[in-house]
């Protein structure tokens, strides 16, 4: 015997079957079939449905220019990372270079040439030398890409966050030489916590999860006739790669910070990465 809940998801369905897009309706048609399966199995009571509407409420209101806590909800559930991962890599077959952009990233960094410094104020952190090389899928150099960089400070802050820090500190802009080499020196960045005052915050807590995402370094390579390359590069001795809050880390984006001793010790980043081909945009600004 039909019941009456069953008839309700039955003509939601048929509805969202209706919308004249026919990838809208798809996305439509599959969102209903999956919450309606969701509210089933959890068998959501009203009181937990008002709560969770009146956090999606609480998200929307926690956003700003500086911070998004819709997207720091999609990547501590490993939304933003799956899909990443089904859109790259041959649609998530292969590893890939491509990772999540983060919400420090800057429009019009300042241009630095080859072997220059990112460091533009005092900040913590030992010195560190970056080497990396950027390929096409058959191993190929790819030269003149543009080639944007940003990592925080050995205080773990962006300079976005910190008064002390000049504007544009630890970002550059550089083009890859003929054999798709870019290399630089700043310091090295530590691990930090992502934003725990809001939501994210509260349901870590509740899970008995950590806030701390490993030290990485961001790095955005645009070239005609590549997808542009949006990734992180893992520190592989952080103590949080295996348990990032944010779910980022792969193999392929995890990266030998190696350490050198000496009478100031520094260290040094040799990182490969692979451009894919497709269309080269830019993404909209996470912040201004």
């Amino acid at each position: 015997m039909t019941q009456v809940s069953d008839s309700l998801t039955a003509a939601v369905i048929e509805t969202m079957q209706r919308t004249p897009d026919p990838r809208l309706r798809q996305i439509m048609v599959s969102l209903a079939t999956h919450l309606h399966a969701f509210v089933r199995e959890t068998r959501l009571s009203e009181e937990e449905f008002r709560e969770a509407a009146a956090i999606l409420n609480e998200m929307g209101k926690l956003t700003s220019d500086s911070h998004n806590e819709m997207v720091l909800m999609a990547g501590s559930l490993g939304v933003s990372a799956l899909v990443c991962l089904l859109n790259n890599g041959e649609n998530g077959a292969t590893e890939t270079s491509q990772n999540l952009l983060g919400p420090f990233w800057r429009m019009h960094a300042p241009r630095v040439e080859n072997g220059g410094s990112l460091v533009r104020s005092p900040v913590g952190g030992p010195p560190m030398e970056v080497n990396l090389t950027f390929m096409d899928a058959a191993g190929r150099p790819v030269a003149g890409a543009e080639v944007d960089v940003w990592h925080c400070s050995g205080d773990g802050l962006y300079e976005n966050q910190d008064p002390a820090q000049a504007d544009h500190n630890l970002r550059g802009k550089f083009t890859s030489d003929a054999e798709g080499r870019v290399w630089f020196s700043s310091v090295k960045p530590i691990g930090y916590p992502i934003p725990t005052d809001g939501v994210v915050g509260r349901l870590l807590k509740a899970q008995g999860r950590h806030a701390y995402r490993p030290a990485h370094v961001h790095v955005l390579a645009f070239k005609l006739g590549y997808k542009t390359l949006i990734t992180q590069i893992y520190a592989a001795d952080d103590p949080s790669l295996a348990s990032d809050p944010q779910f980022g880390v792969t193999p392929a984006t995890t990266g030998r910070f190696v350490r050198h001793d000496g009478p100031a010790p520094r260290y040094s980043l040799d990182h490969r990465l692979v451009l894919e081909p497709g269309e080269a945009k830019l993404p909209k600004p996470p912040i201004k």
